[in-house]
């Protein structure tokens, strides 16, 4: 009988500019920092003294870089979701995140300078979505619908409506 769980890293690929991106990421949220590099060596895939790996955590959770060259390229397959408290906190995010060349997408979805796609959302939007039964779930998605960059209240008020 197993009495621990493993530890569970996220690893992103990047083509050479994971360095970068970990610094990005973790000068935007708290209880963030760069905990480990590693280069790459004589007769190894990456240019000589390239980092190769870099690890972090962002909001106490892990995270690697893979300088990996460009055979892969992120998707909205996979997003990181920032649950916000309130729409302060959700206009923080979505601009520090859209910084230096972001693109926006819909429903609070943006893509980072770096192509990774992210979520920023109200903490609550679950209960908006899934609580108060069907007519408030279709009040909240058809406010979200419409929405790039998700306003609070509005979302509040499709559901005080529905």
């Amino acid at each position: 009988m197993m009495t621990s769980a493993p530890a569970l890293t996220t690893c992103l690929w990047f083509d050479a500019n994971a360095e970068e991106a970990a610094n990005f990421y973790v000068s935007i949220f708290p209880n963030s920092r760069i905990t480990n590099l590693s280069r790459y060596g004589k007769n190894q895939p990456g240019p000589e003294g390239q980092v190769m790996v870099v690890a972090f955590e962002l909001s106490g959770k892990s995270y690697m870089g893979l300088n990996g060259g460009p055979i892969f390229k992120f998707s909205e397959a996979i997003s990181q979701v920032v649950g916000c408290k309130d729409q302060a906190e959700i206009d923080h995010y979505w601009d520090k995140l859209l910084a230096g060349g972001g693109a926006p997408q819909q429903c609070g979805w943006l893509k980072d300078r770096f192509g990774l796609s992210w979520q920023v959302v109200p903490a609550e939007i679950g209960d908006l979505m899934t609580k108060g039964g069907p007519k408030k779930s279709e009040a909240v998605m058809s406010a979200v619908m419409q929405m790039v960059k998700i306003d609070l209240a509005k979302l509040r008020d499709a559901y005080n409506a529905g």
